[in-house]
C-alpha cells in the first residue's frame, strides 16, 4: 500500500483525465449489466407467448447498451493511457532530477546500468499498471459486487451453492501475490545486471577489440540474458498455472450453477429467465476471474518497479543545503583548511588533518603519489564529498553554509576524468555557459591553444563531437574541458592534472594561455609536471592522506625531503627534456 500511496500522489497531478476515466468505468459496468437482465427478460416472454415486437425492443435496447458500453470503454480505456503516461512522464523528470542532485558519494556505489534499467523497465512495468491495472481494479470491484448483489436478488440458494469456490480463488491470489512479487523483483535485478553489461561492454568496445575478448564479453552476456530468460519464465509459468487453476475451479463453479439452478426451474423457485440471467451474469464473472491473475502479476511487477525507483527518488543526499544556507555573491578567494578528515567509507581514512591557507589570487600545487589525497581535496573543495571531520572555509565562511549552486559556480573545474558531450564543440565549450556570445566561445579556445585546431574542422565550431568526445584526442578533449572552464571566469580555479595527456609542445601552449588565465584567481593544480610546480606560491606535498611537506619548490629542495625525492624521479627528467626542446626551437 506504501507504494500504491505513492503512485496515486502522482496520479492526482491528473485529476480531470482520472475522473473522466472513472466516471467513465462506472457507466461501463452499468451498460455492462443491462445486457442480461433483459435477455432473461426476454426468454420469459417467449416463453409466455408474448409478440415480436416486445422482442424487437429488447433486441433494440440491448444493441443501445452495447454501443453505450463501447464508448464509455473507450472513455474508460483513452483517460487511464492519457493518465498513465503523464505520471510515466512525472516518474522519469523526478527520477532524473533526483539523480542529478544526489552527490558523488551516492553515485560511486551504484552501477549505471542499473540506473538506466529502472528508469526505462522499472517505469514501463508502473505506467503498465497505472494503464491497465489501476482503473481495471476498482472496475472488477465494482462489477464483481453488482453481480454479487444480483446473483442473490435473483436466488440466494442459487448463488451460495455458485459461488462456494470464491474464497478458495481470494485465499489463492494473496498467496500468488506473495510469490509473484519476490519473483518480478529478481527479474527487475536481472534486467538491470544484463543493462549494466551491455553498458559497460558499449562504452569499453575500443578495450575489447584491443584485446580480443569479444568472445568473452559475449559469453557474460549470454549467462546474463540466460538468467534474466530463467526468471521472466519462471514468473510467466507461475502466472499460467494461476490463471489456469482459477479457469479450473470457476468451470466447476458453472457446472454446480447448472445442476442446481435445473433443479430449481424444474421445482418451480425460478423461472428459466431467471436461470438465464443467472448463467449470462456468471459468465461475465469469467472475465474478472481470467484477468486475476494478469492484474496480480500486474501489481507485483509494479510494486517491485517502484519499489526500485523510489528507492532512488526517495534517497538521502550525503551533500545537500543545509537550513538557512545563503548564496555565495561574490568573493576574493581566500580559502582555508582546519583540520580536514575524510574517508570514502568508515574504515579507510583517505585525508588526516589537513590544514592550510591560501590567500586571494595565489597558486597552490598539490604534490604526491597516486592515492595520497590530492584529488580528494580538490573534491571537498565544491563539496563534491562533506569532510568527515574539521571544516573548508572560503572567505572565513563554511562552504557547508552556503548553496551548492552558487558554491560552485565560483568555482571551476578542469577534471582529470574528461567527458564530454555528444554535440558540437561549441556547444561543449559553452556547457556551463549557454548564454555565452560567439565571441565569448572563440576567446575561451584562444586561450586554450584550441581555437587553430577548430577552425579547421570541416564546419568549425558547429562540427558534431562522437559520444564522450571520442573523435578527439586526449589532448584535445582536454583543451575543449579546458576552454569550458575558461568561460564561466571563475574566481578559483582547481586544475587536476590538466596537462597530463598532452604531448610537450602543446603543454608548452597550454602553459602559456594558463599563464594569463590564472593571473589573478586562486589556482589549485594537481601537478604531474615541472611547470606546475614551478609557477606555485605553496606547494603541498601529500602521502597516505596526510600533509608532509609544504613550501617553494626551492625550500623544498633545500628540505631534502619526500618532494626532493619526488624531483629527482619525476621533474628532473621533465626539466631536462623541456631544456633539451627549448635549446632545439632557439637553432
Amino acid at each position: 500500500m506504501r507504494i500504491f500511496r505513492k503512485l496515486l500522489v502522482f496520479a492526482s497531478h491528473h485529476k480531470v483525465a482520472l475522473s473522466l476515466a472513472f466516471v467513465s468505468m462506472l457507466f461501463n459496468v452499468g451498460a455492462g449489466l443491462v445486457a442480461p437482465r433483459l435477455v432473461g427478460n426476454a426468454v420469459d416472454a417467449v416463453l409466455a407467448g408474448r409478440g415480436l415486437s416486445y422482442l424487437i425492443l429488447v433486441g433494440a435496447a440491448i444493441v443501445v447498451a452495447s454501443t453505450l458500453r463501447g464508448l464509455f470503454a473507450f472513455g474508460e480505456r483513452y483517460g487511464g493511457e492519457y493518465v498513465s503516461q503523464k505520471i510515466a512522464y512525472d516518474l522519469r523528470n523526478a527520477y532524473y532530477d533526483k539523480l542529478q542532485h544526489l552527490s558523488f558519494a551516492f553515485h560511486d556505489q551504484q552501477q549505471t546500468g542499473q540506473l538506466m534499467s529502472r528508469a526505462t523497465v522499472d517505469v514501463e512495468a508502473v505506467r503498465m499498471f497505472i494503464s491497465q491495472s489501476l482503473l481495471r481494479l476498482p472496475y472488477l470491484a465494482i462489477l464483481v459486487s453488482a453481480i454479487l448483489a444480483l446473483l442473490f436478488s435473483i436466488n440466494w440458494q442459487l448463488a451460495l451453492v455458485t459461488l462456494f469456490t470464491v474464497p478458495i480463488l481470494i485465499s489463492r491470489s494473496i498467496h500468488m501475490h506473495s510469490r509473484l512479487r519476490l519473483s518480478w523483483q529478481n527479474v527487475q535485478q536481472r534486467m538491470g545486471e544484463m543493462t549494466t553489461l551491455l553498458q559497460e561492454a558499449l562504452s569499453g568496445i575500443r578495450v575489447v577489440k584491443a584485446f580480443g575478448t569479444e568472445d568473452i564479453e559475449e559469453g557474460k552476456f549470454d549467462a546474463k540474458a540466460n538468467r534474466v530468460a530463467d526468471e521472466t519464465f519462471g514468473t510467466s509459468l507461475l502466472q499460467a498455472s494461476n490463471s489456469a487453476l482459477m479457469n479450473m475451479v470457476f468451470g466447476a463453479a458453472i457446472g454446480f450453477t447448472l445442476w442446481f439452478g435445473g433443479w430449481q426451474v424444474i421445482r418451480g423457485s425460478i423461472t428459466p429467465g431467471e436461470l438465464t440471467q443467472f448463467i449470462l451474469y456468471i459468465n461475465m464473472l469469467i472475465m474478472p476471474v481470467r484477468m486475476a491473475g494478469f492484474l496480480i502479476s500486474n501489481i507485483s511487477r509494479a510494486i517491485s518497479s517502484g519499489e526500485r525507483i523510489f528507492q532512488i527518488i526517495e534517497a538521502d543526499s550525503p551533500v545537500r543545503d543545509a537550513p538557512g544556507a545563503r548564496p555565495l555573491t561574490s568573493i576574493e578567494g581566500r580559502v582555508k583548511f582546519e583540520d580536514v578528515s575524510f574517508a570514502y567509507n568508515s574504515s579507510t581514512p583517505t585525508l588526516s588533518d589537513i590544514s592550510f591557507e591560501v590567500a586571494p589570487k595565489q597558486v597552490v600545487a598539490l604534490l604526491g603519489p597516486t592515492g595520497s589525497g590530492k584529488t580528494t581535496i580538490a573534491h571537498l573543495l565544491p563539496r563534491f564529498y562533506d569532510v568527515t571531520s574539521g571544516a573548508v572555509f572560503i572567505d572565513g565562511v563554511d562552504t557547508r553554509s552556503i548553496t551548492l549552486a552558487s558554491l560552485r559556480q565560483h568555482i571551476g573545474i578542469v577534471q582529470q576524468d574528461i567527458f564530454l558531450f555528444s554535440a558540437t564543440v561549441r556547444d561543449n565549450i559553452a556547457y556551463g555557459s549557454p548564454e555565452a556570445t560567439e565571441s565569448q566561445v572563440q576567446e575561451a579556445a584562444k586561450q586554450a591553444q584550441l581555437h587553430d585546431f577548430i577552425i579547421g574542422l570541416p564546419q568549425g565550431y558547429n562540427t558534431w563531437v562522437g559520444e564522450r568526445g571520442i573523435t578527439l584526442s586526449g589532448g584535445q578533449r582536454q583543451r575543449v574541458a579546458i576552454a569550458r572552464t575558461l568561460l564561466l571566469n571563475p574566481p578559483i580555479l582547481i586544475l587536476d592534472d590538466s596537462t597530463s595527456s598532452v604531448d610537450t609542445e602543446t603543454e608548452h601552449l597550454i602553459q602559456q594561455a594558463l599563464a594569463q588565465v590564472i593571473h589573478g584567481r586562486t589556482t589549485f593544480i594537481i601537478a604531474q609536471r615541472l611547470s606546475s610546480v614551478l609557477r606555485a606560491n605553496l606547494i603541498l606535498v601529500l602521502k597516505e592522506g596526510r600533509i608532509m611537506e609544504r613550501g617553494t619548490h626551492q625550500e623544498l629542495l633545500q628540505q631534502g625531503g619526500l618532494y626532493k625525492e619526488i624531483y629527482e624521479l619525476q621533474l628532473r627528467p621533465q626539466e631536462e627534456a623541456y631544456l633539451a626542446t627549448k635549446t632545439t626551437r632557439m637553432r
